[in-house]
């Protein structure tokens, strides 16, 4: 077998069966009719497991019917009044009344009516067109299509979004997750659904795999999907006699960085400050570690600094990346002296400190620290 890329995660591994099944159905929804059961013929699945993030999957192709939602349990009643209860509590955990909620792989809207039962504005994606023409004719708002990355859909950006038992069906279960994320408002929720694989491992359920279902999603591996997929996961927990993996996601925003802006620019302005008390040339640098040699970088303190002390000798002799300031032994304090020297060596900082009282006592430096938050002025 060829190398394969794992349906999640991407890690490219070549796969070892964990099990191999001879003459299976080809699939849950390939039913032959008398005038076709010449045609109808077992297939082989194999049942692979990634090394990197451990989800188990087939390495078969998908059903040529994976992006439409063929519903058996719609007529459940059992699993009707389950729902109800379950998107009441959905809808009012997250203020979703009123809300413009849209559903994953909607089939024929049997949970689209049960979302606006609960009280929330819905519509929905379906591949089919038969199903998504019946959902328009119920009075839903459908698209007809498959949620792919970059996919748009009218009425973006939404509050929330819910997918069930459809995951489990796609060769790149991240790309509809990323499209949903790309068409949600920021910190909206979602509620998505797959066959718990942990309760299959647990009962040893055999007969659980067929070729429909490409991915099997342990609470860990649906978590990682999510996760990798722009969601942080709220919650994950199995429901409906533990047949079912619940997990309810919000939305990840990117992190806002601009305190990190607002203290470069604090600090710059203390460093300079502290700096332009000296004649030119009158201060050093202690430290030539990565904290250091980006403050001096993003201070703008090039011209400003004689060179740069540093105690590895494998560093001495050679010049700061970016501000080319000459790199030199603790030495050159007694044969090249300065006025100043700002010591910049993060935990070791004040180490160093207790070097220069030590080894430079009758010295008159003006000794600053750079701390976490400000610049530190030590001596005299």
């Amino acid at each position: 077998m060829s190398a394969f890329r794992c349906r999640v995660c991407r890690c490219a591994f070549e796969p070892r069966p964990l099990l191999a099944y001879e003459n299976m159905p080809a699939s849950a929804q390939g039913f032959p009719e008398a005038n076709t059961l010449a045609q109808d013929a077992g297939a082989r699945l194999e049942v692979i497991q990634c090394p990197g993030c451990g989800l188990v999957q087939l390495a078969n192709p998908p059903v040529s019917y994976f992006r439409e939602v063929i519903r058996a349990t719609a007529f459940s009643a059992e699993m009707a009044d389950f729902r109800r209860l379950q998107f009441a509590e959905f809808v009012a955990a997250h203020g979703l009344a009123g809300k413009k909620v849209f559903e994953i792989g909607c089939g024929r809207g049997e949970y689209l009516a049960l979302m606006r039962e609960a009280g929330a504005t819905v519509c929905g994606i379906e591949f089919a067109e038969s199903s998504a023409q019946a959902c328009r004719q119920a009075g839903f708002d459908v698209v007809c299509g498959y949620i792919e990355d970059g996919s748009p859909l009218p009425g973006a950006p939404f509050d929330a979004f819910f997918c069930l038992n459809f995951l489990e069906h796609m060769p790149d279960p991240c790309a509809a997750l990323r499209g949903a994320a790309a068409n949600l408002a920021p910190a909206a929720v979602g509620l998505v659904e797959v066959p718990n694989f942990d309760m299959i491992l647990r009962r040893r359920l055999f007969s659980e795999f067929i070729g429909d279902h490409l991915c099997y999603f342990t609470a860990d591996a649906l978590s990682t999907a999510l996760r990798v997929s722009g969601f942080d996961v709220l919650d994950c927990r199995p429901v409906w006699h533990d047949y079912i993996l619940s997990a309810t996601v919000r939305k990840r925003g990117l992190l806002d960085l601009s305190s990190f802006s607002e203290q470069r620019d604090r600090l710059r302005q203390e460093l300079h400050d502290f700096v332009d008390r000296f004649k030119t040339g009158g201060v050093a640098v202690w430290g030539a570690g990565h904290q250091a040699l980006a403050v001096l970088a993003l201070a703008d303190l090039a011209g400003k600094i004689k060179y740069v002390i540093d105690s590895a000798p494998f560093k001495q002799g050679k010049f700061t990346p970016a501000t080319h300031l000459p790199i030199v032994a603790p030495a050159a304090l007694a044969h090249d002296p300065v006025a100043a020297v700002i010591v910049m060596a993060a935990a070791y900082s004040d180490e160093v400190v207790r070097t220069i009282r030590r080894d430079y006592p009758s010295t008159t430096l003006a000794i600053a620290v750079l701390r976490e938050h400000a610049l530190e002025r030590i001596q005299p």
